[in-house]
């Protein structure tokens, strides 16, 4: 009879494995709160999916429009060029036709004075 518990130890024993189990059944519930529902988790990718494609999609509107931009300014830098080579153009014409106008003019009264 040694070996066999009394009824007190018995009951002791009984209560320790019961706080035991409540505490094991506490620590699961506290760990199944942080666990997110199949559903929810699926509502929550669905919108994450859709949000990054939003967003890709804002990205290569502004890519677009980056590009359109530059298409644009390389349009203008051509055009400022080839106006500025017109007004070069038409400047030298300016200078250059008075002069031969002189000259000619010059010849035409040496070529009378000396036809004479």
């Amino acid at each position: 009879m040694p070996d066999e518990l009394s009824v007190g130890e018995l009951g002791r024993t009984v209560d320790a494995l019961r706080e035991e189990i409540r505490a094991m059944g506490q620590g699961i519930n506290a760990r199944l709160d942080k666990v997110v529902s199949t559903e929810v988790y699926t509502l929550q990718s669905a919108y994450t999916d859709q949000r990054i494609t939003a967003l890709g999609q804002d990205v290569q509107k502004v890519a677009d429009a980056r590009d359109a931009l530059e298409n644009a300014f390389e349009q203008y830098q051509l055009a400022e060029r080839d106006r500025r080579e017109r007004e070069r153009q038409a400047r030298l014409y300016q200078m250059v036709l008075p002069v031969i106008m002189g000259l000619l003019s010059a010849a035409i009264a040496v070529w009378a004075v000396v036809a004479r």
